[in-house]
């Protein structure tokens, strides 16, 4: 018998909400993630609890002790329980009535069995009762055990109910599968034979799921499976796994932490279609084009910050498969310290509109073509000349 041994299963307030429920006859578990990363020693920062009451009673039992709900998808059948300022997601168990590849619609369930059948993956699909007794219907600790990422049941069949658990079992396998073995036959099979489902899915969803991935501590090895499988051709066209390696490599050589973006602009393709964020796609589009131009880490860090520069700089080095120039952290300060010396005001009113704006971009380049070495009146000697 496995037993679930950990704090967050002992405070008080997760076993009032366990009690609450089976206090008046019902089952209560704590499920999926948390469970999950308990036995895995790994941080937990979510509690959900799957129960065989139907979310009007979860409701009525709460309002009867005192206990705040949220109704947050009631349909669904989640209701949030706020307990000492802790918030607990209680799902009733269910069972997929009907699906399209993107949303299920639901009916309740009175068995723990039909709510594991559900569940995407079997380290997922893991239940622990209030003395942290596990219950496992699906076989899933033998996985846990071994770090390895499988569907439950035919993994053709969790596909199509949500093409979105493609991109999640990459995910997956990058966070909590071992990096030793290989990724699972049947799920590469199943997602390679389910490639159009991918155009079901919203750009967002995507992003999101994908960002998780690539800020993994080692992406390359699901990546370079997407790759294989075809997904990553669907997402990303005309990206390649092939730099993310050697990147990770430097990254870890420096101590430099994991960045979904900087690994984005590693694999190349069309991130547009993925809808990011103004800064994240700004920050993306920077990065490219300071590896496409050659900009130095110096010039880099003075226009756009150290973290830029450092970004920048270990893209090309991975790109080039070659270590990271050992004075880049020297070059990049130099960058950030500098002052260019000249200003608008130093040429006017001799020069205006855009002789001035002409005279001024001059300067700067001879500024930074000369390790920021000019001093003013050299400058203004360009600028004059240019303008």
């Amino acid at each position: 018998m496995t037993r679930l041994d950990a704090d967050w299963l002992r405070d008080d307030a997760t076993q009032q909400a366990l009690g609450l429920l089976t206090g008046a006859g019902h089952q209560a578990f704590v499920v999926g993630g948390c469970v999950r990363n308990a036995l895995l020693g790994v941080p937990v920062n979510d509690v959900d609890i799957a129960t065989s009451a139907p979310p009007e009673t979860v409701i009525e039992l709460a309002d009867a002790a005192g206990i705040r709900s949220v109704p947050t998808g009631v349909d669904h059948g989640t209701v949030t329980l706020v307990i000492d300022g802790q918030g607990f997601e209680i799902t009733t168990f269910r069972r997929d009535v009907e699906t399209d590849g993107r949303r299920a619609v639901v009916s309740f369930s009175a068995t723990l069995e039909d709510d594991a059948a559900r569940r995407d993956f079997t380290m997922n699909a893991l239940y622990a009762d209030a003395d942290g007794t596990v219950t496992d219907p699906v076989n899933g600790l033998p996985d846990l055990r071994e770090r390895h990422v499988r569907f439950v049941g035919h993994a053709e069949d969790r596909i199509r109910e949500d093409y979105l658990r493609s991109l999640r079992f990459f995910r997956f396998h990058a966070q909590y599968g071992d990096p030793e073995r290989g990724l699972d036959a049947d799920a590469l099979a199943a997602i390679a034979g389910n490639l159009d489902g991918l155009g079901q899915l919203a750009a967002e969803r995507v992003w999101s799921e994908l960002r998780k991935l690539l800020s993994a501590a080692d992406p390359a090895p699901a990546l370079a499976a997407m790759e294989t499988s075809g997904v990553l051709g669907r997402l990303l066209p005309g990206a390649s796994s092939r730099f993310v390696g050697p990147l990770v490599y430097l990254e870890g050589e420096g101590g430099i932490p994991p960045e979904a973006i900087r690994r984005l602009a590693a694999l190349g393709g069309a991130g547009a279609e993925l809808r990011l964020s103004r800064q994240d796609a700004r920050r993306l589009d920077t990065l490219r084009s300071a590896v496409e131009e050659g900009t130095g880490p110096a010039e880099l860090a003075w226009r756009e910050g150290a973290e830029i520069a450092w970004d920048a700089a270990l893209l090309r080095a991975a790109m080039s498969e070659a270590p990271l120039a050992p004075e880049t952290g020297r070059v990049i300060a130099r960058g950030m310290q500098a002052q260019f010396p000249l200003t608008a005001a130093d040429l006017m009113p001799d020069l205006s509109g855009a002789a001035l704006g002409r005279a001024l971009k001059a300067a700067e380049r001879a500024w930074i073509d000369s390790d920021f070495s000019l001093d003013r009146q050299s400058l203004e000697g360009v600028a004059r000349k240019a303008g």
